[in-house]
């Protein structure tokens, strides 16, 4: 290429660049800024419903519905008293922990998995986690799986998100319940890189 034609077309390849990354920036940050707005809409609009819990109809046979549990052995459950005031509390979560051997047992046998699992494989988990009022009751409680992802890992990231958001008073606790009860998993695909990737980092110690 000639000197003449290469100086042209050097400075459109450079304000071509220049206006791409101009661009590219403030809809990077507009998109986030529209997932978490999303986010709040969709748990606005779950506040309205309150926390109507169903009732558990299974007790054996309950199978895991992708990264679901089997609504019918495992519908969620809540503790009546909790409120925004006591679950807020720093410490909250170890006061009413309570989940015996026993009752693991029974709940990993109602799904059909052997106790204990793999070490790292399965977790114990709250379907409405302490953090957001659920109780220990076995109505609240299924044997997670690591893998496939998304799995314990990821609602994780959405018990932390919906608790900083309820004691932030930017969503009601009823709401909160009732997403996770029925839908964690709209949250995490709502869930911006950044946003969970600063979850990860504040709740490394977080209470499995």
């Amino acid at each position: 290429m000639s000197p003449k034609l290469f100086m042209p077309f050097f400075a459109i390849v450079c304000v071509s660049l220049f206006v791409f990354s101009y661009i590219e920036k403030p809809i990077a940050m507009h998109t986030a800024a529209d997932d978490h707005r999303a986010l709040l809409a969709l748990l606005e609009a779950r506040s309205i419903e309150g926390t109507v819990l169903d009732e558990r109809e299974k007790t054996t046979t309950c199978e895991v519905n992708g990264s679901y549990p089997d609504h019918a052995c495992t519908p969620g459950a809540i503790f009546e008293n909790a409120d925004r005031e006591t679950i807020c509390v720093k410490g909250y979560t170890k006061t009413v922990r309570n989940v015996s051997v026993k009752t693991k047992k029974q709940v990993y046998a109602a799904y059909g998995i052997t106790y204990p699992p793999p070490t790292g494989s399965y977790e114990m988990d709250h379907l409405i986690p302490l953090a957001l009022g659920g109780n220990n009751d076995v109505a609240n409680l299924f044997p997670e799986a690591k893998e496939p992802s998304p799995g314990f890992p990821e609602k994780d990231l959405v018990e932390m998100y919906l608790y900083e958001q309820m004691c932030d008073g930017m969503i009601d606790l009823a709401a909160a319940q009732k997403q996770i009860a029925e839908d964690w998993l709209a949250v995490y695909h709502m869930l911006s890189q950044n946003e969970a990737s600063r979850l990860r980092k504040q709740y490394r110690s977080w209470a499995q």
